[in-house]
């Protein structure tokens, strides 16, 4: 069928709208009509080939819509069916057999590769040319997505479809940060570095599981202002002041845990330097290959202390994200506040917006 889709020609040049044709879904596969998707920095880091993806290609990893055809094998989910679009994974490695998927064996060639396993793409041009798609399973910015039943996941039909995909990556990553990989329990103390839409979900799972201390560390004064609305008991801007003194001075002793969403070696440094004895560092920002940060020895090994990375928030989707609606549907969880919405038209100013900090979670419109 013909669909329109924003496809990345090139690194130095805006996305263009343009008509392609999809193909029917095949075993396994699920073809979706968008309402909206999440813009994330993840997809800015692929079209400026920080995470070197082929192109052209179609980006977009934070779908939401309705299942218009399903491919043979598929029995959970049918057309009709309002769904929002995650990463993908395998199902058959040793990580997604242990209920960790986020960590799948094959998590790059089926998210970031361009291409179903065979090589093909669903994707083309009116002449035949075939261009790139099946980012994380979907690439959502297009009227219409293949993804697989693995990465697709029923929601209640009476939510707005309109604010459910950023549930996909960015609100599942910064909540299951809080919920899943750290475990944070009541009474323990936080400190979120970085307060984009990971960052602000993270604090929003703070202030869920009844942390003592939640503190928000960043560059800009208007997400600090949001971080305090949102849970946040202590704000502080790295421009101006030491995060690590002001931390320590709160909370003498350090933190329980630190969640970097930055993926900037400054701030991991400090986030680590926070830590009180056993704490734990997150990693959930994302960098370039070969970042590298420092850390006293010392301080990490004399106080039990540990540094990890954390993937999709340690999420299976399938059971977070139902989770995560449950919550927002009981006015637990705002994190529809983050979200400013764009015309499919507009997807290029959507990207300007999120990296001045303009918006927090730009939405795409469909």
């Amino acid at each position: 069928m013909d669909i329109r889709a924003a496809v990345v020609e090139a690194s130095d040049r805006p996305m263009v709208i343009r008509p392609l044709t999809i193909e029917p879904p095949r075993a396994g596969e699920i073809l979706v009509r968008l309402v909206a998707t999440g813009v994330c920095h993840t997809d800015a880091t692929m079209w400026q080939q920080g995470v070197p993806v082929p192109q052209p290609v179609v980006l977009g990893h934070e779908g939401a819509g309705i299942v218009e055809q399903v491919g043979d094998g598929v029995t959970d989910i049918r057309p009709g069916d309002p769904v929002v679009m995650s990463y993908n994974s395998c199902g058959n490695c040793p990580t997604c057999c242990s209920d960790h998927s986020s960590y799948c064996h094959e998590f790059f060639p089926r998210n970031f590769f361009g291409t179903r396993p065979d090589g093909s793409t669903a994707l083309s041009t009116a002449d035949g040319d075939p261009v790139f798609a099946n980012i994380f399973g979907q690439s959502s910015f297009a009227t219409h997505a293949m993804c697989h039943e693995r990465n697709a996941v029923v929601v209640p039909a009476d939510l707005d479809l309109r604010i459910a995909g950023p549930l996909g990556c960015g609100i599942l990553t910064g909540a299951g940060a809080v919920m899943n990989a750290l475990d944070v329990q009541a009474g323990q103390t936080v400190v979120v570095m970085g307060t984009g839409s990971v960052g602000l979900s993270a604090i929003m799972a703070a202030k869920l599981v009844g942390a003592a201390e939640i503190i928000a560390v960043d560059l800009n004064d208007d997400r600090l202002a949001l971080a305090a609305e949102l849970g946040a008991t202590l704000t502080i801007n790295g421009r101006s002041e030491d995060p690590v003194a002001q931390v320590l001075a709160r909370v003498p002793g350090g933190v329980d845990y630190a969640i970097d969403c930055t993926g900037l070696p400054i701030a991991i440094q400090q986030a680590i330097a926070m830590l009180g004895i056993r704490g734990t560092c997150g990693i959930v920002g994302a960098a370039a290959p070969g970042t590298m940060f420092q850390a006293d020895v010392s301080h990490v090994m004399s106080g039990g202390r540990a540094v990890r990375g954390i993937v999709e928030g340690d999420a299976d989707p399938k059971t977070f994200i139902p989770q995560l609606v449950a919550l927002h549907q009981s006015g637990r969880f705002p994190f529809d506040r983050l979200i400013r919405f764009y015309p499919f038209e507009s997807i290029n100013d959507a990207f300007r917006d999120s990296e001045s900090g303009v918006a927090i979670k730009p939405v795409i419109l469909f």
